[in-house]
């Protein structure tokens, strides 16, 4: 029968209401309403009262806290965490029903306070009040409390902050009011208050106690626990989860609730940043805090792909961004957009401006968070971007950011609850599950307030209601009002492997089980957790099969599929032996097929960073020296020629190609700090210099060339060549077209000579040597490129250079090499055409890129292991790794 006088619900928290409401409604009570004693409150306040509440208030500090003086809070005002600080200390005075401005001459700090809350209430709407405020209000208007109200019942609360309590006996005293505490206990200021108080028998729940090896496993043990409930038939509105300090498990509920495929409801929200529009915020953030990058942009476009600067940008405008360069700098971004042409973007329109006016905002940084944010971000992304700004600086934005929460979009009622203790004491349901009842964690510790320590105010005077009672008396609650079965859990470690104390709430439980974190669970919590638990049935699994032959494989001696044996002739094998090849693919080839299957075939590639290296690698330092050696040397051929040039001017133009490298190289790529970078210049230009000056007496009047492109490479700039770059260059008998770029190629004023110089950067070897084990065989290779492209009259020297030295090691008999050469080639395109792409000397080396794809530890174990039937099936290879 439905009851359609006004009558009035007391409860506590946003689930109990909702909770309540669900009841209400399918009984049919048309005339109850259900809210929050704070919401009584306000309501009976009339007009357009309203209580302060959190980002209001955190706005109102944020605004006057510059301006206000704070004594000896002073020179902290403007320090992260204060705004947070303020906001807690003045809720805590006001529901503790604390007059501050009376209070502010017992002490300087009181009337730091004091002040700082006058500006506050004075920044605030007037219809915004303190609790006192609204409680003065409600009860001048005590005489309609009947008419909003009806009669009033206050259920699942404990204690009540005394600020309230001078309205709750007024209202005693104008309308029928009961205290229905149940099971709980009655506060015992509540005896004098008028109240009428309906105690209730307390349930009788079966408890056991638990411990888990860790807070990870204790998440894992409770969906284990909650799909055993789910699959006998208990409805997930029956179910809860809850701990004193929910934030030390939401990562872990938020990665299981994924994989187990269950409505798991976080009362409490969930972290902003675990959502897109979080991340999008997250995103601008690290911008703001760290600065512009490309790295950074490319994450912010992702999420933010249709704000407003970005908006007019065509379909994919970010190719027009160089993939290695990190743009970490004005002067980077500044050269990249000078030299972006209408060309370059995918519409063939110039939108350099608009990408312009969109870094310029971005490089703004924190002064102007506010503006970037209203810029960059809408909807629920924007409405979480000003409330990280109003909880604290903009400089700390991207911390601020983790502590958001919101709402999962769940539905409360009808979902398996995960939720604070406080929120199931007010709202109780048949299952529980208390987790993370470690000494120190459950109860909880009391701390004095931030701002308001306790030998100006005792702490039981500015904080009533401590966590640490309210924590007991939130167990002692849910222990008695769960209706079926407690299961309270523990966890043995920390995740350093620490061990734990027993919470004092579970001093009276003695008999503990001990959760094995590899035993077989009875209710496995999702597929992967069934799959793990049961090895018999993952053996089956078509990826155990394969995993299993693969680690059965690389034990054995033998080589398998699992170490680079493909059948013969396959047509992909064929395809990349059929490409143009370069010296140092065929060094691949020869010295590790396995990587030149994995490079060429499939593809493989390490992962590049784009942050800034502390120093240049040898390979990156390489590419510098060589850069800047090509265009001094471009820069020598047009002021008159390199053999004619003496070492002022060679050091003038390696000094002004520095120059340009160095620009083009920090737009492009990512550059060491200041000084090493500056000192990694210095050590270039030296290092080019004296390459450019060593030994030009040996072609008097010659030409110089640089980085010179053959065999169908494309030249990388617009100085003469010295052929047709796009003629054919085969290696006789081997089937390989190769191409490359000569370092330098110096021909005589006849035609009749020519010496080809490879520059090396590094350490000259201890002795002579010609093709050194595989690894040089690009003198050998640029020297028969030039012959076939320039004719077989022109006498050949080719040597390589290592100007730190400075060293000039030059081939003799080059044409016996290459035939040595072609032998190897020849044996090495046999074994790989038969399929056997298996490790060579360079596999798993402290060298080796793609060593990641081997097993750990490789080159010391598995390496080793294979190597000698590896050897075996590449013998007529063989042979070069040893060559001299």
């Amino acid at each position: 029968m439905s009851t359609t006088c006004r009558s009035t619900l007391i409860v506590y928290g946003r689930h109990a209401m909702r909770e309540a409401r669900l009841v209400a409604a399918r009984s049919g009570q048309h005339g109850l309403q259900i809210m929050s004693f704070e919401q009584a409150a306000v309501r009976l306040a009339g007009g357009f009262a309203r209580a302060i509440d959190e980002e209001s208030l955190r706005a109102a500090i944020q605004t006057v806290l510059p301006e206000t003086p704070m004594g000896e809070l002073e020179d902290i005002k403007m320090l992260p965490g204060m705004i947070g600080a303020a906001a807690d200390t003045l809720h805590k005075a006001w529901r503790a029903d604390i007059d501050l401005a009376s209070r502010s001459d017992d002490h300087p700090r009181l009337e730091a306070i004091a002040r700082l809350e006058a500006a506050v209430l004075a920044e605030l709407p007037s219809g915004m009040m303190r609790p006192v405020d609204i409680v003065a209000a409600a009860i001048s208007r005590i005489t309609h409390a009947p008419a909003i109200f009806g009669s009033m019942e206050i259920v699942g609360l404990t204690e009540l902050s005394p600020c309230w309590r001078p309205l709750l006996k007024a209202l005693s005293e104008h309308i029928p009011m009961q205290w229905s505490s149940g099971p709980r206990p009655v506060p015992v200021w509540l005896k004098e208050s008028g109240v009428a108080v309906a105690r209730g028998d307390a349930e009788a729940p079966t408890i056991r106690s638990v411990s888990a090896a860790t807070a990870y496993h204790e998440a894992v043990e409770t969906l284990r626990w909650v799909r055993s409930l789910l699959a006998s038939g208990v409805s997930p509105a029956d179910i809860a989860i809850a701990t004193a300090s929910p934030a030390d498990y939401d990562d872990h509920f938020l990665a299981l609730r994924a994989d187990a495929n269950t409505d798991l409801h976080f009362v409490h929200g969930i972290p902003a940043v675990t959502t897109r529009d979080g991340q999008a915020a997250a995103a601008l953030a690290d911008i703001i805090v760290r600065g512009l990058s490309q790295s950074r942009l490319r994450r912010l476009v992702a999420l933010c792909r249709d704000s407003a600067p970005l908006a007019s940008l065509p379909d994919g405008w970010m190719r027009v961004l160089p993939s290695d360069a990190p743009l970490s700098m004005p002067s980077a971004w500044n050269q990249l957009l000078a030299r972006l042409a209408p060309d370059d973007w995918p519409d063939g329109m110039d939108h350099a401006p608009v990408l312009r006016a969109a870094v310029d905002l971005l490089a703004k940084g924190p002064d102007a968070a506010q503006e970037i944010g209203e810029a960059f971000l809408n909807d629920r992304a924007l409405s979480i971007w000003r409330k990280a700004l109003l909880a604290g600086p903009a400089g700390a934005i991207d911390s601020t950011l983790e502590s958001l929460k919101q709402d999962d979009g769940l539905e409360a009622c009808v979902s398996v609850a995960w939720m604070p203790a406080s929120a199931l004491a007010a709202s109780p349901r048949r299952f529980v599950r208390l987790i993370g009842l470690n000494s120190s964690r459950w109860p909880r510790g009391i701390a004095e307030d931030r701002l308001i320590p306790d030998h100006i105010i005792q702490t039981d005077e500015l904080d009533p209601l401590p966590v640490n009672l309210a924590d007991r008396r939130d167990f002692e609650t849910i222990l008695a009002t769960t209706g079926s079965d407690v299961v309270l859990s523990r966890a043995r470690r920390d995740s350093d492997g620490r061990l734990l104390g027993r919470s004092p709430l579970l001093a009276t439980y003695d008999e503990e089980a001990y959760l094995r974190r590899n035993a077989v669970p009875t209710h496995a919590f999702s597929e992967t957790d069934r799959l793990m638990a049961r090895p018999q049935e993952f053996a089956a699994d078509p990826q155990a099969l394969s995993a299993r032959s693969c680690w059965r494989d690389w034990r054995m001696a033998d080589v398998t599929a699992h170490d680079g044996l493909v059948r013969a002739d396959h047509p992909l094998i064929l395809a990349i032996l059929a490409r143009t090849q370069s010296a140092s693919s065929l060094k691949t080839l020869l010295r590790s097929p396995l990587n030149f299957l994995w490079r060429y075939a499939l593809g493989w590639k390490s992962p590049q960073g784009s942050a800034e290296p502390l120093v240049l690698d040898a390979l990156q330092t390489g590419d510098l020296i060589h850069l800047v050696l090509d265009r001094a040397l471009r820069n020598l051929e047009a002021m008159g020629g390199l053999a004619s040039a003496d070492r002022a001017t060679i050091q003038a133009a390696v000094d002004e190609a520095a120059g340009a490298v160095a620009a083009e190289w920090e737009s492009e790529r990512p550059v060491p700090p200041a000084v090493i970078w500056g000192r990694t210049l210095g050590d270039a230009r030296a290092l080019a210099g004296q390459a450019l000056a060593y030994g030009n007496d040996h072609l008097p009047g010659s030409r110089s060339f640089g980085e010179v492109p053959f065999g169908g490479a494309a030249p990388k700039s617009d100085a003469a060549l010295p052929w047709d770059a796009s003629d054919p260059v085969i290696i006789p008998d081997t089937g390989f077209h190769i191409a490359g770029y000569i370092d330098r190629l110096d021909i005589a004023d006849d035609g009749s000579r020519a010496l080809v110089r490879d520059y090396k950067t590094g350490k000259p070897p201890k002795g002579d040597i010609r093709v050194n084990g595989g690894r040089e065989l690009q003198r050998c290779l640029y020297a028969f490129a030039v012959k076939a492209l320039l004719g077989d009259h022109i006498a050949i020297s080719a040597s390589l250079l290592y100007p730190r030295e400075p060293l000039d090691l030059q081939l003799d008999d080059p044409d016996t090499v290459l035939a040595d050469i072609k032998a190897y080639l020849q044996a090495a395109r046999t074994a790989f055409a038969n399929g056997a792409a298996l490790l060579g000397p360079d596999t798993g080396s402290d060298y080796d890129d793609l060593a990641f794809a081997l097993p750990a530890n490789a080159g010391a174990t598995y390496c080793k292991r294979k190597q000698a039937a590896a050897t075996e099936r590449l013998s007529a290879v063989v042979p070069i790794w040893e060559a001299e």
